[in-house]
């Protein structure tokens, strides 16, 4: 007896063993139950999640001799004769081969004749978007009001192909992609049946890369059991596959969070010699990153029977949520650029250098504490002995006063915690400030249009323009006290003030800079000799928004 590969010999003959499909299942089951039989199906979804399948179900159901059921009995001639596709009365067609008007109209003039031998004449129609415009119009009034005998039941992978005109008058069903676990769950029964070992990572593997399709797993099975000989193990699947083994991913972000970037590289390298897929690489990296985050924010979402659960809860502690993020985004779009990059390996190589170049200081080395901001005047001595009653008040930020060399008689002595700074002074050295935080992102964005307003032992004052209100978010601000903080080597409390800026913040700053540049670049554009007499000329006008300074 010749073999049947598994796709069709586990092609559902019920409902009931129908996998994933349960909400399309129950409508067609009360629907049939109760005897309310619409003339016109669609079906929808990508490739293998059952169509056809659901398709052939339907017409068993629509001509079992037992009668109208959802419970087709599946052993008489009519039932037997739709499993093996010799049922006269059903009439499958491929849109994709019969596009043209013209054998629409044939296939149609005989939907006339009554059934030879069930009780529904059932047109099947596959691909049924393929079809041409004048086809669907051909069909309009027979699919509208079809003869009492005639079932029509249409699929297809891409609805949005399909005339509104046809649409309405189908009832439409969409069928869902597949869960890899669910997937994974129907193979080990398959296999359990078949008398065939498997591992469990193996099947989650196959069913990872069916992408949402029984009939893609059901296939890749089929090549998985010829591949081990009769014998599914996770490592020849790999192989077969051409997947990342996770420990590889895993060495990857281990050297990463050492600041190891050779390592990083020799991971590619080895990669490359075993031919592995870079592309599949990034796709894992992006999903592992996500892993990540889950067990960060939701860690009771994280499941037990995992295998890599505790490398993933150990990576989740040691990495910062934000760089997982990052991390993400660096992977996806490595991927989307790889087939830009001078070689599959080249663009994987510069995937994990920018993550190695966007590490947070944690990951790398032990993060240091920024040395304190030094006055401008060198000839300043340091703060040691006990200062005089009065604050003195100058352009520099004054240091942080040592008190533990201060005697506790003397503590009284000491300036009020808080030393308010001039206003031209405190820009200027805010500005130098800002620069020496090295921000991005929001926290960068509120500094930029704070200016200074005090600073004292435990507390930093920032005023922010009222327009500029949205940029107070409590991350940002926690970012920024967490930067000045390290900057000035001691506990700040930051507070923002919405006041009018007395002078120039940074951003105001820039931006007049970038207005002064471009002043001159007209300027020199105007004074130009060329230029002056191109436009004596030709009575032109120069265009200032064209001109950007160099």
């Amino acid at each position: 007896m010749s073999y049947q590969v598994l796709a069709r010999k586990w092609r559902p003959k019920t409902f009931d063993s129908l996998i994933g499909q349960e909400h399309v299942v129950r409508a067609l089951t009360h629907a049939l139950n109760e005897q309310r039989l619409h003339h016109a199906y669609l079906f929808t979804g990508t490739r293998g999640v059952g169509k056809t399948t659901l398709a052939r179900i339907l017409a068993k159901a629509f001509n079992c001799e037992t009668g109208i059921s959802a419970t087709p009995c599946g052993v008489c001639s009519a039932c037997t004769e739709i499993d093996t596709g010799r049922f006269v009365d059903l009439l499958e067609v491929d849109a994709a081969t019969n596009t043209k008007v013209d054998e629409m109209r044939q296939l149609l003039e005989n939907a006339v004749y009554a059934p030879t031998r069930g009780r529904f004449k059932v047109y099947v129609i596959d691909e049924v978007h393929m079809l041409s415009n004048s086809a669907f119009n051909a069909m309009l009034k027979t699919l509208e009001e079809p003869p009492e005998h005639v079932k029509f039941i249409l699929a297809t992978t891409d609805p949005q192909k399909i005339p509104v005109t046809v649409l309405s008058r189908c009832l439409q069903f969409n069928l869902k992609q597949m869960t890899p676990p669910l997937i994974a769950g129907h193979l080990k029964h398959i296999l359990s049946v078949e008398a065939i070992s498997a591992e469990p990572g193996a099947l989650n593997l196959l069913a990872r890369s069916a992408a949402g399709s029984m009939r893609d797993a059901l296939s890749l099975l089929d090549q998985a059991i010829a591949h081990g000989a009769g014998k599914v193990e996770e490592a020849q699947v790999r192989e077969m596959l051409g997947s990342v083994d996770l420990d590889y991913l895993f060495t990857v972000l281990d050297a990463l969070l050492a600041g190891d970037a050779a390592g990083m590289l020799q991971v590619a390298d080895l990669m490359a010699m075993r031919s592995l897929s870079f592309d599949a690489a990034l796709q894992e990296l992006a999903a592992l990153f996500t892993r990540l985050q889950v067990a960060q924010l939701a860690p009771q979402a994280v499941a037990d029977d995992v295998p890599e659960r505790a490398r993933i809860l150990d990576l989740a502690a040691r990495l910062d949520p934000e760089f997982v993020q990052l991390g993400y985004q660096i992977a996806v779009h490595g991927r989307k650029e790889l087939s830009l990059a001078p070689d599959d390996q080249a663009g994987f190589v510069m995937t994990l250098l920018r993550l190695h170049a966007f590490r947070p200081a944690q990951a790398g080395e032990a993060s240091m504490p920024r040395p304190l901001a030094q006055p401008r005047q060198k000839s300043s001595p340091p703060l040691a002995a006990p200062v005089a009653d009065t604050p003195t008040a100058g352009p520099e930020l004054p240091t942080a006063p040592v008190l533990t060399e201060t005697p506790v008689a003397e503590a009284k002595k000491l300036p009020v915690e808080t030393v308010v700074v001039e206003s031209a002074a405190a820009d200027a050295n805010w500005h130098e400030i800002l620069l020496a935080l090295k921000l991005s992102g929001m926290a960068r964005e509120l500094g930029q249009h704070c200016e200074l307003r005090s600073i004292g032992n435990d507390k930093i004052v920032l005023g922010l323009s009222p327009i500029h209100r949205h940029l107070q978010m409590k991350p940002a601000q926690d970012k920024l006290q967490q930067a000045l903080t390290e900057h000035f080597a001691r506990p700040l409390q930051l507070a923002i003030e919405l006041q009018e800026a007395a002078g120039d913040t940074p951003a105001a700053t820039a931006q007049r800079h970038k207005r002064e540049r471009q002043d001159q670049a007209v300027a020199s554009v105007e004074q130009d000799d060329f230029v002056r007499e191109v436009i004596d000329l030709f009575d032109a006008t120069l265009i200032e928004s064209s001109i950007k300074p160099v």
